[in-house]
């Protein structure tokens, strides 16, 4: 094993003078006997021996050269992007399950929803195909994307495992009158998100039984900062 990292290194740093002024030259592996013996071109090889197995120790994988971005950055672009909330969902549906899917968006809408430019009211997913289509989600346009902006309105897809369309599906043909709606859009690790659910609309009486909720809660809140 010397051996051949002996030889590699000699090649890859060429020519170089030993202490007496002559040359150390790549020689094939079965003479690198001959000249081991000699003091001064032992210890130069010596020398080269720790260069060798560095160099052999830092040569990157095939395919993995590039540097992965830091988890850091990623953490730092995730808090400064807003999370989109779908406030209507919960006045308008009781949520059931939810599920989380990746969604795919081409750059000029990733740079919008960065921004926070995204309106989830009224929109809806549907399965069709073995697939999951956002639809009704409004992103709107980049400014500097020019000719290249993308249709505010179109249907994109969202990412799933097969086996929770799967059962996304078989929910809905069990339970008639659900939907799925988006609770929210977000970025995870540099990845844009969609927070699903399936649903089902609230009767009027629903409604109004929240708000009576909501508005004892608010008084209650009040009479206890007065105190």
């Amino acid at each position: 094993m010397q051996v051949r990292i002996l030889s590699r290194a000699l090649v890859a740093h060429g020519n170089r003078p030993s202490h007496n002024g002559k040359k150390i030259t790549a020689e094939p592996v079965n003479q690198q006997r001959q000249f081991l013996p000699d003091k001064r071109r032992g210890a130069a090889i010596r020398k080269l021996i720790p260069m060798a197995k560095t160099m052999h120790e830092n040569k990157p994988a095939p395919g993995k050269g590039k540097p992965k971005p830091s988890a850091a950055g990623a953490a730092r672009k995730n808090a400064l992007s807003p999370r989109i909330e779908n406030r209507r969902a919960h006045h308008d549906y009781h949520v059931l399950e939810k599920w989380e899917a990746g969604i795919a968006l081409v750059g000029s809408e990733v740079k919008s929803a960065r921004q926070g430019r995204v309106q989830l009211a009224g929109s809806f997913a549907i399965v069709r195909g073995g697939k999951v289509t956002l639809m009704g989600c409004h992103i709107e346009e980049y400014e500097q994307a020019n000719q290249f902006n993308h249709d505010p309105t179109r249907n994109r897809s969202l990412l799933l495992h097969k086996r929770e369309i799967l059962r996304i599906a078989q929910h809905m043909a069990k339970q008639p009158g659900t939907t799925l709606i988006p609770l929210a859009i977000y970025f995870q690790r540099g990845y844009a998100k969609v927070l699903l659910a399936l649903a089902i609309g609230k009767a009027k009486f629903d409604k109004r039984q929240d708000i009576k909720q909501r508005e004892a809660k608010r008084a209650m809140d009040r009479a206890l900062k007065r105190r």
